[in-house]
């Protein structure tokens, strides 16, 4: 999964020490990254040295320290001005979907939700005065009211629902693409996540299950969210009862059957990949 990097080492604790020259910078304009394309077309964040020429010493006045990927800091600028060459062009940061297998996928969506989280930060959601960045956490406050800001993520779930040597499989409404997935959805207020699992599969497809079964997390920045994958079995009734304005199709799959390659980027690619390779692997429990 996408960030499944080692032997590379993730370390998100905060520490905004001051860049060098030899520290990476994520610029982002919209949902558009700054990449540096390296040899061979690889994709890649410029360096601090990479900018100064044109930004006449101005990068080191203002930025935000994000992460470290063994030992090298990553930052966040913002208004900065880089070469109008074959070098240098803004990427949808849906590229980090694409250039797989690559740990830099992971760090320039990673910093994306970081810097969506601070773009959507800063005014006090109560009072409405500047926020200011703590220089001890990863967090954002108001020196008016004293409301605290961390960053966002949304809990969710990703559920395989088995019945027998079959899989639900189904496709999202109002989607450009027919790629097939696993029913999904976020945790409501007040609510287990067990709980979620159940509802959100009652209500996307009328089903009920049982067994509910942990299989692995997963952060996704592209959305948030802190992805919780779940087994279930399926309780009674097979019959599927769509909800047709979240998906526009949905049905069950034998492990022959299913119509998914593996990529090694999403958890929900590599739950329906499991089931292929290995089936309902799980007995079932007693009531």
């Amino acid at each position: 999964m996408i960030q499944d990097i080692t032997p590379h080492t993730y370390v998100n604790a905060y520490r905004p020490q001051p860049p060098c020259e030899d520290s990476y910078i994520l610029y982002f304009r919209g949902k558009q990254v700054l990449i540096r394309w390296q040899k061979g077309r690889r994709a890649s964040f410029p360096r601090f040295r990479d900018l100064e020429p044109y930004n006449e010493g101005q990068l080191y006045d203002t930025y935000i320290y994000l992460f470290s990927v063994d030992g090298q800091r990553y930052y966040l600028l913002d208004n900065i001005d880089y070469p109008m060459d074959e070098n240098y062009s803004m990427e949808h940061v849906e590229i980090f979907r694409k250039e797989r297998p690559d740990y830099l996928d992971f760090v320039g969506i990673t910093g994306y939700q970081l810097h969506s989280w601070y773009r959507s930060r800063r005014f006090c959601g109560v009072c409405g005065k500047p926020m200011v960045h703590s220089d001890k956490e990863r967090m954002v406050y108001c020196v008016s009211c004293k409301q605290m800001e961390y960053p966002k993520i949304c809990p969710a779930v990703i559920v395989g629902i088995v019945n027998g040597d079959k899989i639900l499989m189904s496709t999202y409404a109002n989607s450009s693409k027919t790629s097939y997935a696993l029913i999904a959805g976020f945790a409501e207020i007040g609510e287990t996540i067990e709980d979620t699992v159940r509802r959100e599969v009652m209500e996307e497809v009328g089903l009920k299950v049982k067994n509910i079964r942990f299989y692995k997390s997963q952060p996704w920045s592209f959305t948030d969210t802190l992805l919780m994958g779940f087994f279930v079995d399926l309780d009674g009734d097979e019959t599927i009862i769509l909800d047709h304005n979240e998906l526009s199709a949905a049905g069950w799959f034998t492990r022959d059957e299913i119509p998914v390659e593996e990529n090694n980027l999403s958890l929900t690619n590599e739950m329906i990949m499991y089931f292929k390779k290995n089936g309902n692997v799980w007995k079932e429990e007693t009531k």
